[in-house]
Order: structure tokens, then sequence, then C-alpha cells
């Protein structure tokens, strides 16, 4: 299953949210989330800086990891951005891979 890091920054309102719910509550709620499409969330953290949590897990595909994408902003409460991960191993397979490049210019 493709490995996602998402990249949470609250509104306002999510931050009033998680003021009221606490942390453990939200990263609970997050994993009910995640699984409800089928998928499984591997580390929940609060940071510092121009987000405000980040995540990493599976899911089964780009369309479930849109659907988390839509829901999360739908709500107001936040605002999502998703990275799709790759393991060295498939780094290297990209890397053995071949593709035709024209640079610009050239």
């Amino acid at each position: 299953m493709p490995r996602y890091l998402w990249q949470v920054s609250y509104s306002v309102e999510g931050a009033q949210g998680l003021l009221a719910e606490g942390g453990t509550a939200r990263r609970a709620a997050i994993a009910r989330m995640v699984e409800s499409v089928g998928g499984t969330v591997e580390a929940c953290y609060f940071g510092l800086g121009a987000h405000d949590l980040f995540v990493i897990g599976t899911v089964p595909d780009d369309v479930a990891a849109a659907t988390l994408a839509l829901q999360t902003t739908a709500s107001g409460a936040a605002r999502s951005e998703s990275v799709t991960l790759l393991t060295p191993e498939q780094l290297d397979e990209a890397v053995a891979r071949s593709a035709e490049y024209r640079a610009p210019g050239a």
C-alpha cells in the first residue's frame, strides 16, 4: 500500500477543537478516519512551525488519500497536504528505469 506523510495545519476552529479534546483524542479520531478508507496510521506527531500535525500512514491508493484530504478540508477545521513517501528500494527501482527527457532549451 502507498505510504503518505500528511502535513496538517489547523484553522482557528480546529485549534479550538484541539484545545477542547486534547492530542490523544485527536490521534484516535485520525486513526479512525484513515482506517475507514482501509488504511493504517503508523505515526502521529504534533509540531511547532508551519504545520501543526504530521501523520505517516498507508492507504490503498491515491483515491483514498484524496478522500481524506477532501474530508479534512471540507470540515473547515484543518488543511492537509499529502506527500507520497517512497522506500529506498522504490527509489532504486526509479533510478533503474529510464525516461525520454529533453531539458528546456536543449
